[in-house]
């Protein structure tokens, strides 16, 4: 298995706040990579760095071998990463089944597959046919035709997915996928990415504050104390690792969320 997200050296500062110290870290191609941490951890400021919504001002990252350390967040997603957020970016004053067309058009137009004007009452059948089957991938076929803004908020969430997955991306990054949900809207989400990782082969890199999501879904789990990773490794060598059991397991691991 070979990387396809490096992280070398990686600085942030906000002002005079030192967020991220000399982050290293790789991800591998195909697995699911958590990245934990306490309030004030990091660990949302490294989400942002490597999925370009701030630039990091030391270090370098790499997606499959590509330099993108200064790259924006909309040249990342069209070589191939995708992402969702804390709170679900969607429209929502269209149906579901709207949002995803507008997700497949936008991505066979960055492709340069689409030389058609945007359609203007109705799309192709293949786009409608493409999106469906997105819909039915994410368990919302049903709510197809109900407008976004009336989902509730595991549905738009899972409906975000669904949007960042119709541009085919190589990797995933999950900004708290499961943040706000209801316990059974977490178990539902968390069954969701298992399968779709397993369907796709999709790479996931995620943040998470439920450790019940974290242990059912990662491969390998990052854990960051005050802008600095303390351990990196799978399930069973992060729960031994005497660091991480003084630090976080028990109340401070269970309540981070930043």
């Amino acid at each position: 298995m070979s990387a396809i997200l490096r992280v070398a050296g990686v600085d942030k500062s906000y002002g005079s706040h030192h967020v991220l110290k000399a982050i290293s870290m790789e991800v591998m191609s195909g697995e699911t990579f958590a990245i934990i941490g306490p309030n004030g951890a990091g660990k949302t400021t490294l989400f942002k760095v490597m999925t370009g919504e701030v630039f990091a001002e030391a270090g370098e990252l790499e997606y499959a071998g590509q330099n993108i350390t200064q790259m924006p967040a909309h040249a990342r997603v069209a070589i191939g990463m995708g992402r969702t957020f804390q709170i679900a970016r969607i429209f929502p004053d269209v149906t579901a089944r709207e949002n995803l067309v507008v997700a497949i058009e936008a991505r066979r137009r960055m492709r340069r597959e689409s030389p058609q004007p945007w359609f203007l009452v109705t799309p192709r059948a293949q786009t409608i046919e493409e999106a469906d089957a997105r819909l039915r991938d994410v368990g919302l076929l049903e709510k197809k035709d109900i407008e976004a803004k009336f989902l509730s908020h595991g549905d738009k969430k899972r409906l975000e997915i669904g949007i960042a997955l119709a541009g085919e991306p190589r990797v995933l990054m999950l900004d708290e996928p499961t943040a706000g949900m209801s316990p059974s809207d977490r178990v539902e989400t968390s069954e969701l990415l298992g399968r779709l990782r397993a369907s796709t082969g999709v790479t996931i890199v995620m943040t998470e504050h439920d450790m019940d999501v974290i242990y059912g879904l990662a491969h390998r789990i990052l854990v960051m104390n005050q802008g600095e990773v303390i351990a990196i490794g799978d399930i069973d060598e992060i729960r031994a690792n005497a660091t991480v059991r003084d630090v976080y397991l028990g109340k401070e691991m269970y309540s981070a969320d930043d």
